[in-house]
């Protein structure tokens, strides 16, 4: 068996001012992509694997085409230099938008199987959160998803992926998938897998999974804040063949209507509440830290990650022993690297990329650190981390690197959503603020122009049942 591997993936945030750019993209290409674990899978079971590349970015805004049309590109020529193959293994993440393009997954994969033909199989692994575009479904044979958020399973997921396309060459199958599309739009903080009523729901798919004549089933929440026609949920489940088709599709309409059914029961695993109250239950509370999460600026979903709104917050209400991380702003690190550290300084911070939902804010404080990426200023015993670069903060490894301990800390600024397991581990107690931003949390406050109408929850007063 002749496999080829590779992939481009990224989560397009419609309402972020920033566009991404080849400068943004991590590549793994070339034998480096054989240590990848779905790789060594597939090597054990004796397949020659060709690698290609896979390209990952954080999310942010939209892909520019450029970039896009480059990466498809090398991608595209790996295979078309590969030979003959019997299989092709691609890792996206099913809600990459691309300008001029649109969706950029069903692009890239409509191309691959114009290569490749009809007889090779292509098995695709998505984030959970994709939006996942119909076309996409009519190129491939297999899709499954990650089925916890916070993610935890990305490597099982790929390893799934190989497992199923090699499972099926093995025995000369051609699975194809069945996708039932709800009719809603959830942030991804509302339905967390380890908490109902996400957990039971992401529980039914080992059991429809195993069903005689299906090999495998996902539920994708799709992600909120892409103004795209194809924005929702989707329950997919893959029938092994053609004569199984009915019995799959029955049950992705099931699928489809227990997580309909849910939607008014999903909630936040924390507490969430507008920034003011975030403030005042942090500065009331004994439990240290308390992780608040800037959710409106979540650069793990899209955002800038520029907003000074809950700095602004907390230098008004007088905490003390705090840290905010972190503000991207290369001009004001440039100028406290200019003034060094150990001294004083007065900056106007953030606020200077998403000038639509915030502002600078003004702050006078010490230079503590300074390094190549960014700089930590200390104002009224709160530690400003300023970057140059958009961080993901999605671990307390982050605050360390500019020599700030989060545990010593009685309140920790994080621009995330849910916490992620390392910051839940450290948070004595963790607060949601539901602030203003490109991953504002209350979608229904966003202006969708382009997302298919109903929709929940923007649209609330409407029935929906599945298509048979």
């Amino acid at each position: 068996m002749r496999i080829v591997v590779g992939g481009i993936g990224h989560e397009s945030n419609t309402f972020s001012p920033l566009l991404t750019g080849i400068e943004d993209f991590r590549v793994i290409e070339g034998d480096k992509l054989l240590k990848e674990e779905s790789s060594k899978f597939l090597i054990s079971e004796g397949a020659e694997v060709i690698p290609t590349l896979i390209a990952k970015a954080i999310p942010s805004g939209v892909v520019k085409k450029d970039t896009y049309m480059k990466l498809k590109e090398r991608l595209l020529r790996g295979i078309s230099e590969a030979g003959k193959i019997n299989g092709v293994c691609l890792h996206l993440h099913g809600a990459m938008l691309v300008e001029e393009i649109g969706d950029g997954e069903s692009d890239l994969v409509k191309d691959v199987r114009k290569m490749v033909g009809e007889d090779v199989l292509i098995s695709v692994s998505l984030d959970l959160h994709a939006n996942v575009h119909p076309n996409l479904l009519e190129a491939v044979n297999i899709i499954t998803a990650y089925r916890t958020a916070p993610h935890t399973d990305v490597k099982e997921t790929r390893m799934r992926a190989a497992r199923l396309l090699m499972e099926s060459l093995k025995k000369g199958m051609r699975p194809i998938p069945m996708m039932v599309k709800p009719p809603v739009l959830l942030p991804g903080e509302l339905v967390v897998t380890y908490v109902e009523p996400a957990a039971g729901l992401y529980r039914s798919l080992e059991k429809i999974s195993r069903l005689p004549g299906i090999i495998d089933s996902s539920m994708l929440v799709g992600m909120a804040w892409a103004d795209f026609p194809h924005s929702r949920a989707s329950a997919i489940v893959i029938a092994d063949e053609e004569k199984n088709c009915d019995k799959a599709y029955a049950e992705a309409c099931n699928l489809a209507k227990a997580y309909w059914d849910r939607r008014k029961d999903f909630h936040f695993e924390a507490e969430a509440v507008p920034i003011n109250e975030a403030v005042e239950i942090a500065k009331e509370s004994t439990d240290k830290p308390v992780v608040i999460s800037d959710s409106g600026d979540n650069v793990t979903a899209g955002a800038p990650g520029d907003l000074p709104i809950l700095l602004e917050y907390l230098l008004a209400s007088g905490i003390e022993n705090a840290a905010v991380g972190g503000i991207l702003d290369p001009e004001a690190v440039e100028l406290c690297r200019k003034v060094g550290v150990g001294k004083k300084i007065r900056l106007e911070v953030g606020g200077k990329i998403d000038r639509v939902n915030g502002h600078p804010v003004s702050i006078e404080g010490k230079v503590i650190t300074v390094k190549k990426d960014g700089a930590v200023l200390r104002t009224n015993s709160v530690d400003v981390i300023l970057t140059n670069v958009r961080r993901a903060w999605a671990s307390p490894e982050g605050f360390r690197y500019f020599g700030v301990e989060p545990v010593d800390k009685d309140v920790v600024v994080v621009k995330l959503g849910y916490l992620t397991p390392s910051f839940r581990k450290i948070a004595k107690r963790a607060i949601l603020a539901l602030s203003p931003g490109c991953t504002n949390l209350l979608i229904e406050n966003l202006e969708y122009r382009s997302v298919e109408r109903p929709l929940y929850p923007l649209d609330k007063d409407f029935i929906w049942t599945p298509p048979r």
